[in-house]
């Protein structure tokens, strides 16, 4: 059981790393993988349209006696509607990862994640300021990889989109509907946070980004409660058919993770059959020209 939770290793994304430490409790990570909304703007409404976007991230923990390696792709589908609910645009969120990890040298493991679905009603309150709240849930996945148990997911975001900044703060809340996997791993609730402020500078843009992850305390005798904060930089450059983002980042703190992880990240957004009119011009993301303060 303890080799089986120990291969996943703090995956985090809609799927979930699982691990034994050391003769502890085996836990379950979050499931929104920890910075994986960095670089975008999820508290703006996006210009009406479809974006196909891949998230992949590689990773390599500072594990005893032997580094741990993680990759994580996350191939997302995003609609922003012509629609509107309470003010609030309406836009809906798939997302179907896939997985592989190799702890301490120990040969790859790799696996579908459990999929997200889920809703967005996004607000722009003028100024370039805009609000949103998402809800969604990861459905039960059959898989012995990673984590099986449904969960729910609440997002809470902030942007500044104005002046050729883009600052935005997305909380994420995971709430696990069963406490443990059938085969006795604990699933503990989470809080990530993923917090970016880049500069505009024609196609290109640039900035500094950070993300924290916490398990929720629970009161299982030896459970041993994770948490990492990490900080790095992004590029993105909008090429006019997509838009590429790479940034990396680095623990600068952690417990209980057995060592600090050093990510990659690469994504990359296609947008198609959107709104021209409402799109920002040399845009490097998704983000509307209401932000320009037209």
């Amino acid at each position: 059981m303890k080799h089986r939770a120990a291969v996943i290793a703090r995956l985090g994304l809609a799927l979930s790393g699982v691990w034994g430490l050391g003769g502890t409790a085996a836990h379950a990570a979050s499931a929104a993988q920890p910075g994986q909304t960095v670089g975008v703007p999820f508290g703006a409404p996006f210009p009406k349209g479809f974006y196909a976007v891949n998230l992949s991230s590689f990773g390599v923990r500072d594990t005893a006696p032997r580094d741990s390696e993680s990759n994580v792709n996350l191939p997302t589908l995003l609609w922003a509607t012509p629609f509107s609910v309470l003010g609030g645009q309406v836009q809906f969120v798939f997302v179907a990862p896939i997985a592989a990890s190799s702890v301490r040298g120990a040969p790859y493991n790799s696996g579908w994640g459990q999929p997200l679905l889920a809703g967005q009603l996004a607000w722009d309150l003028g100024d370039g300021v805009g609000v949103s709240y998402l809800l969604g849930g990861y459905l039960p996945w059959e898989t012995r990889f990673l984590t099986q148990s449904a969960s729910l997911s609440h997002r809470f975001a902030i942007t500044y989109a104005a002046n050729d900044w883009a600052v935005t703060a997305n909380l994420l809340y995971g709430h696990m509907l069963e406490t443990r996997s059938p085969n006795g791993v604990l699933y503990p609730d989470y809080l990530n946070l993923d917090v970016t402020l880049t500069k505009k500078f024609g196609k290109w843009q640039v900035g500094p980004v950070a993300f924290g992850s916490v398990d929720l305390k629970t009161n299982v005798v030896g459970y041993r409660q994770q948490g990492q904060i990490a900080v790095g930089g992004l590029v993105g450059y909008n090429f006019g058919f997509m838009n590429v983002q790479g940034y990396v980042t680095r623990d600068v703190a952690e417990r209980n993770y057995g060592g600090k992880e050093t990510r990659g990240w690469l994504r990359i957004v296609v947008p198609f059959l959107q709104d021209k009119g409402e799109a920002q011009p040399n845009r490097t993301l998704i983000t509307r020209r209401q932000a320009e303060g037209r």
